[in-house]
């Protein structure tokens, strides 16, 4: 089953329009893995959930949003204290419970009645299939687009959503541009745009100085000299990796290189503020580019994948007090067909990015999808800033509802390629081997591309339906051998419970979890001396062709 083939639910949540109704959304189900699935459900916004997000803003927000639901909070009666009982009074402790009181509230709004009855159905059918549940967010009030819904926790103890390893979440927008056809690269092939700087980020001190000369040696050192994997996970094939640095270049020079360089991933470092088309992006100090405009450059050139190291790309515009619908630049890129949009849903320091991206470049390195190296990524940023810290909340992570997740194909969708050093590669005379009957009855089973397999099991090459014999039971595969006798070289691999008999100049032996070379004229039983008996056989020499 390919990647893009696992069970996605998708949710959609949207004020009702109709009189007295300002505090209430439409929460429903527009994409399931059982029709069953399909579910609509609506909710009032609560009191206090407001007071935990007016909460949460008082001790982490650097700009301060609207409550939803046009709900009115009294700063000198809102109590936190109330809000979170049992909370001793040090800061760790205070935030670290607002945290995870505000996730999951989130949790319990989000999923309530058949809005969870659904989702537990599409994890049921996860499961069953061993594979991850995608979980996409569709959020159609500007309103709601600041919480960190990527917090949400079932109960406590339990991992936030775009944590849990069961789980792969991202946010989504239906209001789209089809799809176009990106093509199958094998490589990673980075455009890094180093934007130039506000006049407060010039300064000498503080943590908001840019240092966007590092930043691009390290993100080009993490892509291009990855290290090994580690710890229980299997070593995967290398994945070739190119990094093109840009600093503070003009619109003309940033289409030119999009264009010739067959990029599928754009970065982009530096300053960046909200607007109603998509914010603003500082490429240089006289030039700035728009999202919509920056999303034609994209779509054109191919781009799967767009990163913004830059604070508010994940947050809309403001017109008088009132939040612009669909005006955030990763939405717009989104909307014009970009696949993939990764951007910040407030301010980030810059030892906190630097981080999250030497996490999320090692990741897709890895052939992880875009949605699951975002979440490795995410978990590096909890453990070296601490859950009670906002860092791990605020990448934002957009995939086009069309898009499969995929920036690198896995191993597993990888075609197996032909060994230089094969006597096939090179050219060398291969021998027709095979199995046969000796009582004449004609059944022959020809060893195909040096690899036979004998079982029980309908998948087996050669299937014996005999009580004895091993659902995998045995194997015979061709081994290049430096012996210098210039005879073929097959063996017999047994992984049965019985073990195989062989039969040649010494006579029957039994080989039980073991491998033998074999002769031809060898003659084999496979499980026990009752079985039919085999013969193994190697023909005349012949080239392919």
């Amino acid at each position: 089953m390919s990647w893009s083939e696992i069970p996605c639910l998708s949710i959609a949540i949207a004020p009702l329009k109709t009189p007295g109704t300002a505090d209430r959304f439409a929460i429903w189900v527009f994409k399931a893995p059982s029709p069953s699935g399909y579910v609509h459900h609506d909710r009032s916004w609560p009191e206090t959930l407001s007071q935990t997000w007016y909460g949460w803003q008082q001790m982490f927000s650097v700009q301060p949003a609207p409550l939803p639901g046009g709900v009115k909070i009294n700063p000198h009666l809102n109590s936190l204290d109330r809000l979170l009982p049992g909370s001793d009074s040090s800061p760790a402790s205070y935030s670290a419970r607002l945290m995870q009181h505000l996730g999951l509230n989130l949790w319990q709004w989000l999923f309530s009645s058949s809005i969870d009855r659904s989702f537990a159905q599409s994890l049921g059918i996860a499961l069953g299939q061993d594979r991850p549940l995608r979980i996409q967010l569709d959020i159609r009030d500007p309103d709601l687009m600041v919480l960190p819904w990527e917090i949400m926790q079932p109960r406590a103890g339990k991992p936030a959503i775009s944590l849990d390893r069961q789980l792969r979440f991202s946010r989504t927008t239906s209001d789209v541009d089809p799809l176009a056809k990106h093509p199958n690269r094998q490589s990673l092939k980075v455009l890094l745009v180093l934007g130039a700087q506000t006049q407060s980020q010039q300064g000498s001190g503080g943590n908001s100085t840019l240092d966007l000369d590092t930043e691009a040696a390290t993100l080009s050192e993490v892509l291009q000299n990855r290290s090994a994997r580690s710890g229980d996970r299997e070593p995967l094939l290398p994945v070739p990796c190119h990094v093109t640095p840009l600093i503070q270049p003009s619109v003309g020079e940033t289409v030119e290189q999009l264009e010739t360089g067959e990029y599928n991933i754009f970065f982009y470092a530096g300053h960046g503020v909200p607007g109603p088309t998509g914010g603003q992006l500082r490429l240089n100090a006289d030039t700035v580019l728009t999202g919509t405009e920056l999303a034609q450059i994209l779509v054109r050139s191919g781009v799967t994948l767009a990163v913004f190291n830059a604070c508010w790309g994940a947050w809309p515009d403001r017109h008088n007090q009132q939040a612009t619908p669909r005006s955030s630049l990763a939405e717009v890129l989104i909307h014009h067909g970009v696949p993939a949009v990764l951007a910040m849903r407030d301010s980030i320091a810059d030892a906190e990015a630097l981080s999250f991206i030497r996490a999320f470049a090692q990741a897709l390195a890895e052939r992880n999808p875009i949605d699951r190296a975002v979440a490795i990524a995410r978990q590096q940023l909890l453990t070296l800033y601490k859950f009670n810290q906002p860092a791990w909340t605020l990448p934002v992570l957009y995939l086009h509802p069309e898009f499969d997740g995929e920036l690198i194909a896995g191993i597993d969708s990888l075609i197996t390629e032909l060994p230089e050093n094969t006597p096939s590669a090179m050219g060398l005379p291969l021998a027709t081997a095979l199995l046969r009957s000796p009582d004449k009855t004609g059944k022959v089973w020809p060893i195909r591309n040096g690899m036979l397999s004998v079982g029980r099991r309908s998948e087996n090459d050669l299937v014996i339906p005999e009580r004895w014999v091993s659902q995998r039971h045995a194997e015979i595969f061709y081994r290049n051998s430096s012996a210098t006798d210039g005879r073929p070289c097959y063996f017999l691999r047994d992984f049965s419970r019985y073990g195989t008999l062989v039969h040649n100049a010494r006579g029957w032996q039994k080989i039980h979890h073991q491998e033998l070379r074999l002769e031809s004229g060898d003659r084999l039983k496979f499980g026990s001396s009752q079985g039919e008996t085999l013969e193994f056989v190697v023909e005349a020499l012949s080239l392919e062709k």
